[in-house]
């Protein structure tokens, strides 16, 4: 019974931040998903429902630095995405961090990104 209401508390905030934050071509969502074993991101143009880019600790492109989920492997995702944001030609974002708080890696990966020079 815990684990369930944990669950529907969880799944209420993630609704409630989605309600307000809304991608399209100018500046898509960046949503972020942290697991107990990998991190996940991707830009989404939610007009169109396409997913413009995205990068997982699992990915070929990061795959031999093996990225934990933790402060310093959301750091690390966060600067290769913001490399990749520049090359697709994305500068402005709008964050969706999910039902997670807005500390710790969430925000290590938001900062890294930023460094890259993406605008949230």
């Amino acid at each position: 019974m815990k684990f369930l209401k944990k669950k529907v508390l969880e799944q209420k905030r993630h609704w409630r931040v989605r309600s307000k934050v809304a991608g399209d071509a100018e500046r898509p969502r960046l949503s972020l998903c942290l697991s107990n074993k990998h991190i996940y991101a991707q830009v989404i143009d939610d007009r169109a429902g396409k997913t413009l880019v995205s990068l997982c600790s699992t990915s070929k492109e990061v795959a031999g630095e093996k990225l934990l989920p933790n402060v310093a492997g959301s750091q690390a995702l966060g600067a290769k995405l913001g490399q990749k944001l520049k090359d697709a030609g994305i500068t402005k974002v709008v964050f969706d961090r999910g039902s997670r708080r807005y500390h710790g890696c969430v925000k290590s990966f938001a900062d890294a990104v930023r460094a890259a020079g993406i605008n949230f």
